[in-house]
């Protein structure tokens, strides 16, 4: 089969020949239709993000494909079948505790690596070997529907925040970094899930103004001005009552005041999902006052990705109409121009924009 592959660090994805997968037991082949690029992914090719990878690897955290072949332990899936393949591999030996890898992406500590050395290789091929329970179906779709529902990847991590916070329909959120693209899905995923009332904050009035424009007056923008209290103070003045959650998915560049200011927003009794990236960069931590904490019961929950059958209620959201896909702009690469594919998703990488592989054609 045909497959970019990433050698080393730093040099060009190498389009070349590679082994077909061979299936095992508890596994699946299947043939990628869609695949899509993360904005940063040049900068996991670099190694600046310092991913956990080991190389020579074939990249690519998911996709959409068809089945090619599955094993004795399949019951539901069938050759042919339309699936999203989930990238989150957890190992099976520990259900309480599970270490995790992103197939084609990174690993969590030693257990994940062990994991990356059997389940390596990702979606940037015509082909991958995807564990059974990570191969969810989809239902019918065409070959070029494909390219959106790429959509599912980006949409799954702000859904896997509001299931750990058990956001509730008819609450009020507060997205903290609406104007990304992991940001603005969070907040067309909260409206799907039913919240009353997104508080957008950013600096981009631009982007605050389109994320009205999208999805109407249950949002509610605020420009930050880089003042802690002042921000604060209008953030919690934005929401039309108290703020019952906050969801966190600020990148590592941003600074930790403009995280707090944030966080702190929320009510006594209330929830806060950390997912964003800070301290990964270095520098300090997010500082949090134990007394606040403590005297207003405040729920913090870090996440990391989603549960397991996060994928099969998502994919109910889309059917039903509450959440479109239909949002994102997509722009379409062949696998020869992988590398093109990188660049173009590093440049591109705004709310609502997905760029995207199709290794089949």
């Amino acid at each position: 089969m045909k497959a970019a592959v990433l050698k080393s660090f730093g040099s060009p994805l190498v389009i070349e020949n590679a082994p077909d997968p061979v299936l095992g037991t508890g596994e699946v082949v299947v043939d990628v239709v869609a695949t899509r690029v993360l904005s940063y992914m040049n900068e996991v090719f670099s190694g600046v993000r310092n991913y956990a990878l080991d190389l020579p690897i074939i990249p690519g955290p998911g996709g959409i494909g068809r089945v090619r072949a599955v094993g004795p332990d399949a019951t539901k899936l069938a050759v042919g079948d339309w699936v999203f393949c989930d990238p989150t591999v957890r190992s099976r030996d520990d259900a309480a505790a599970p270490d995790i890898a992103l197939q084609g992406l990174t690993a969590a500590g030693a257990g994940g690596m062990r994991l990356q050395k059997h389940f390596r290789h990702g979606s940037f091929a015509e082909q991958m070997r995807v564990p059974t329970e990570n191969v969810k179906r989809l239902g019918a779709i065409t070959p070029e529907q494909a390219t959106q529902w790429c959509a599912l990847g980006t949409l799954l991590v702000p859904y896997g925040g509001f299931l750990a916070a058990s956001l509730q329909p008819g609450e009020t959120v507060l997205v903290s970094g609406a104007t990304g693209n992991f940001g603005s899905a969070a907040v067309s995923v909260a409206l799907a899930m039913g919240a009353a009332c997104v508080v957008a904050p950013g600096r981009n009035e631009t982007i605050l103004a389109d994320l009205v424009r999208r999805f109407g007056s249950r949002v509610k923008p605020v420009k930050l001005t880089g003042n802690e209290d002042d921000d604060r103070e209008r953030m919690q003045r934005a929401a039309p009552g108290p703020i019952d959650c906050v969801f966190d998915i600020m990148p590592p560049s941003v600074s930790t005041t403009v995280v707090r200011a944030a966080i702190m927003t929320v009510r006594a009794y209330g929830r806060v999902v950390l997912m964003g990236g800070v301290g990964m960069a270095g520098g300090a931590g997010l500082e949090l006052p134990y007394p606040w904490i403590m005297r207003n019961c405040i729920s913090i929950h870090g996440v990391w990705m989603y549960p397991p059958d996060a994928t099969a209620r998502l994919i109910g959201l889309v059917r039903s109409g509450l959440l479109r896909l239909e949002e994102y702009e997509t722009t379409a690469f062949d696998l020869d121009h992988a590398n093109q594919a990188v660049e173009h998703a590093a440049a591109n990488g705004g709310p609502f924009k997905l760029t995207v592989i199709r290794p089949n054609g």
